[in-house]
């Protein structure tokens, strides 16, 4: 029997038909990475904090995203003090409680997470949901806490109460005359008088045989209609979700369901799809260059260094008498992927150089198809809807074909302020950040090409917050060599011995007492084992000989100082040697390989001979 969950249920009745897409038609959503309030990602950093600290909600906030901005920082602010605020409010308010976060309900017709049972010492049990939401009166009338209650008391627990705890949502916009850091402090200000709600909830019963009777209907169900609530946010063209499987209208309607790639699965995955890009001329375009049977789609004409088949694409113009036809370099590019569809030929991968060229050409044909000289001649969002729709149906649609899919992309420097007003130089692809996350979506990893100071030219594959890129393969190196036979080494190395793990059933979550009772026994096993090893004697540092000191120990003795007579002629005091001038030390440049986003300089280089102390040289007093 399928499981289902509250969240699944609840998007039946809100929308039959989004639930089919998502549930039953499984199409992929490509996440929301334009927002940095992004409601799922910024609840699971919310909840980490709550259950263990600060710094590590921030790393999972900042690793959800390819790249950072201005406006995640913030988030992360915010991040920092609600979560001690809402870990003070329950340590004041349930004293002696025993804390279980996270517990799994896992059974047969449902599976749910709960955010945290309390538990007192006689045995009785209280459930809480997190809410980051201002909106109370949406969550008081919802069944999540009665389920919850269903379910966990057939899992022994014996729960009293049920409440939500509304961690307040401060949504505060910098002004026009309002600079970044005085906007900053207003936003802190607000965040720190804001408080959190505790919300009890009496149980209903009815809640219960609601969800059940609703997994009926979804087991009989077969039309699946649209927006029977009024209340689906998805069908607002606003909110419609992008989904990487199917071509989408205007309106976030979904026309065609694209087919599945049905070959079989790879147990290591040696042709990825991928994103790099770089500074000019690093190389981008010869690392594609050597991956088998590519057809590369150039737009920019540097062709010179690839060896690869190359159609280039670019308005196409010509003459008929006096007549003069264009061929819009986006038509080309249509042209292309008809072609590829439905002519039987040997190519295993497509290249597109530079994407964010492609992106231009659709501008200019979406212009020229209605008229316009700029998406906002267009009704209110209709203009840059439709260059949107257009874009991404048309990459989808590439991508929908099998071939294996590169992006190459130039990069753009940008600098992001941190929370404590110091800047930091951030690396991303030379395209608008919306663009962006919705193509790093369709890849499986997005990568950056650099030089170092050396001239050595490597991979970024280690997620970095500075650097827009990562990926779904867990690499054991933070660079490699802008290679592409080096890449696919490493690239196989990330995934061995991943797709020969059986399954396993999962453990069933232990309560907090039972794994404190099994860390003690470990803490006293390991300091047993300490108790035995024989603790190394403690050595005596040799003090180092000073400079006046010679290697076999003995001291040189400094020449006496001389005082010269004032009478002396000035005969004796040409014979003196003449003081020789004081040369200037020139300071050798520093070479710098750890700018963000590059390699760190290698402690294996060999160090310099050091260079003896100078002695300064007694002045001999003149005569008058």
């Amino acid at each position: 029997m399928t499981q289902y969950s509250y969240s699944r249920v609840d998007l039946y009745e809100k929308c039959p038909y989004h639930f089919k897409l998502r549930y039953v038609d499984k199409l992929t959503e490509i996440p929301d990475w334009n927002n940095p309030a992004n409601p799922l990602i910024i609840g699971n950093a919310l909840h980490k904090g709550i259950e263990t600290d600060v710094e590590t909600a921030i790393a999972q906030y900042f690793d959800s995203f390819p790249g950072i901005n201005d406006r995640m920082i913030e988030e992360s602010m915010k991040l920092e003090i609600l979560i001690p605020k809402v870990k003070q409010f329950l340590e004041e308010n349930f004293v002696g409680f025993e804390y279980i976060h996270e517990y799994e309900i896992d059974k047969p017709d449902y599976k749910g997470f709960v955010d945290l049972i309390l538990t007192t010492p006689n045995g009785e049990s209280m459930v809480i949901d997190f809410k980051y939401s201002n909106h109370i009166k949406n969550y008081v009338d919802s069944g999540q806490l009665h389920i919850y209650k269903h379910y966990l008391e057939q899992d022994g627990f014996d729960i009293k109460r049920m409440a939500f705890l509304f961690v307040p949502k401060t949504s505060v916009k910098q002004k026009d005359t309002e600079d970044l850091y005085h906007f900053r402090k207003r936003m802190v200000q607000a965040v720190e008088d804001s408080k959190v709600t505790l919300v009890p909830i009496e149980y209903n019963n009815m809640h219960v045989v609601y969800f059940q009777n609703n997994i009926k209907k979804i087991e009989a169900e077969k039309k699946y209609p649209k927006n029977v609530s009024r209340d689906c946010f998805s069908c607002k063209p606003k909110f419609a979700p992008m989904y990487l499987d199917a071509i989408q209208n205007d309106k976030g309607d979904v026309e065609m369901v694209l087919p599945k790639n049905e070959r079989r699965e790879r147990t290591i995955d040696t042709k990825p799809d991928f994103w790099i890009y770089g500074d000019s001329y690093v190389g981008k375009s010869t690392f594609v260059d050597k991956i088998e049977n590519v057809l590369f789609l150039n737009t920019d004409g540097n062709t010179d260094n690839t060896t690869a088949p190359v159609i280039p694409i670019k308005n196409e113009v010509t003459k008929e008498g006096r007549r003069t036809n264009v061929k819009l370099a986006w038509e080309l590019f249509l042209e292309v992927i008809h072609d590829l569809e439905t002519v039987e030929n040997d190519y295993e991968a497509v290249a597109l150089d530079l994407v964010e060229d492609m992106y231009e050409h659709c501008r200019v044909y979406v212009f020229e198809k209605n008229g316009w000289e700029h998406e906002s001649d267009g009704s209110y969002g209709k203009g840059w809807s439709k260059v949107k729709t257009e874009f991404n149906n048309q990459f989808k649609r590439l991508k929908a074909l099998g071939y294996q899919v590169g992006y190459v992309s130039k990069e753009k420097v940008e600098e992001i302020t941190l929370k404590g007003g110091s800047k930091r130089t951030t690396f991303k692809p030379n395209i608008n950040d919306k663009v962006a996350n919705f193509l790093t979506g369709t890849v499986d990893l997005t990568m950056r090409a650099f030089t170092n100071s050396d001239d050595e030219r490597f991979l970024q594959l280690a997620k970095k917050n500075n650097v827009f890129g990562g990926g779904r393969f867990a690499f054991q190196a933070e660079t490699c060599e802008l290679d592409y036979d080096s890449f696919v080494e490493e690239l196989t190395v990330a995934q061995e011995g991943k797709t020969t793990k059986k399954k396993t059933t999962k453990p069933k979550r232990k309560k907090r007492n039972e794994v404190a009772e099994e860390e003690n026994e470990e803490v006293q096993e390991e300091s047993a084992a300490e108790e035995k090893e024989e603790k190394p004697k403690r050595t005596r540092k040799k003090r180092e000989a000073k400079p006046d000191e010679q290697e076999d120990g003995v001291v040189e003795e400094k020449p006496k100082r001389q005082r010269t007579s004032r009478n002396s002629s000035e005969e004796e005091q040409e014979e003196k040697e003449e003081k020789p001038k004081r040369k200037r030390r020139e300071r050798k440049p520093v070479e710098d390989d750890t700018s963000p986003g590059e390699e760190d300089s290698s402690d294996d280089a060999p160090a310099e001979d050091e260079k003896p102390k100078r002695q300064r040289k007694r002045r001999t007093r003149v005569g008058n």
